[in-house]
């Protein structure tokens, strides 16, 4: 049985796609601007392309988060597939090399909160050049700061003759940087986290965790070979035992931590973070954002679509009290200040 590495000595703050609630995600900008406002690691999403290039974005789906649709070459490729089980439209990082992808622009997903000012200005980033950002970084700050890499749709990958987890653990091999700064595999499926643990014996400083969806949804693999398990399952006190057999961590919804009341304000903790560290895993809250749409009601202020530093402060520090080890935000700095300079868990 895997044995779970003991508990950061700090709660670390993950930089949820970059500094995403400033810059497009998943690009070297955002990556940079998490870094220097403090974030402990950086999140990339991974996909593929058709060359068998990782490269960061939050779907295989571009037609959002790119001017993909402003080329008129790659019209004809807008198809309509099902991934994981449900339907979407529009262009795919499989149907593109990468030397195609790069002729794309990112656009923000979020256009109607955070604007437009950025779109059209940064290249879709590869995992390799994510490292290397790293790498310069650390050499430039001296300070380490780790990679937390989620790999989508890992089975689809897989059919498509495209898997992920041999090459994702091939380039952090590849790289004196990957090979020592903190690295975090997050996975919404299971089999691929059991078969990573089995491949990490030369990479102590890799660790793996299971992200949990809704509970009453089933990881994809688990649906595509006809399984029952549900997410559910997962967190109850056998089934956190079960995770800790092959993960570090599990990362819920903080929803999940702190419910809502009917009021819309944060309620008090269920028993996810003690379970969770009674069988040896460390909890990673998903997701904070510092505008009041994502807010819980009770603190909103003001405009939907406005930031409120202090709400999010409030959201988070709840989190922290209720015992999280990590949490992922879309502000690296809003997240840097409510966790203080000095706190422990």
């Amino acid at each position: 049985m895997h044995a779970a590495k003991p508990l950061a000595p700090r709660v670390q703050v993950i930089a949820h796609r970059g500094a995403s609630a400033h810059l497009p995600e998943h690009t070297l900008a955002a990556y940079a601007r998490a870094i220097a406002d403090g974030a402990d690691l950086i999140e990339p999403d991974l996909v593929m392309s058709r060359d068998g290039v990782l490269v960061a974005r939050h779907e295989n789906e571009i037609g959002a988060t790119t001017d993909v649709a402003d080329h008129p070459r790659f019209a004809a490729r807008r198809t309509t597939k099902r991934i994981d089980g449900v339907p979407v439209e529009g262009w795919f990082t499989e149907d593109f090399t990468l030397a195609e992808l790069k002729t794309l622009r990112t656009r923000e997903r979020l256009p109607h909160l955070r604007g437009t000012a950025h779109d059209g200005r940064y290249p879709i980033a590869t995992l390799e050049e994510i490292i290397g950002l790293l790498a310069h970084e650390h050499a430039r700050l001296g300070r380490s700061v780790g990679l937390i890499p989620e790999i989508k749709h890992g089975t689809w990958y897989r059919q498509q003759g495209l898997p992920m987890e041999q090459r994702l653990l091939d380039m952090l091999r590849a790289h004196a940087c990957t090979r020592t700064v903190p690295v975090v595999i997050q996975s919404f499926e299971t089999a691929n986290l059991r078969e990573l643990r089995a491949g990490l014996g030369d990479l102590p400083n890799v660790r793996l965790l299971q992200l949990i969806d809704d509970p009453q949804a089933q990881p994809w693999d688990v649906e595509a070979r006809g399984g029952a398990l549900r997410y559910a399952d997962l967190l109850t006190p056998a089934g956190l035992r079960e995770v800790a057999a092959y993960a570090d961590a599990i990362g819920p919804n903080a929803r999940a931590i702190l419910p809502l009341d009917r009021a819309g304000r944060l309620g008090p903790p269920t028993p996810l973070v003690r379970e969770a560290h009674a069988a040896g895993l460390e909890v990673h809250a998903w997701t904070f954002r510092p505008e009041n749409a994502f807010l819980p009601e009770g603190l909103r202020q003001g405009d939907p679509a406005a930031r409120n530093e202090q709400g999010s402060i409030t959201e988070i520090r709840a989190h922290l009290e209720a015992g999280v080890d990590a949490f992922f935000t879309d502000d690296p700095a809003l997240g840097r200040r409510a966790v203080g300079p000095k706190c422990r868990k």
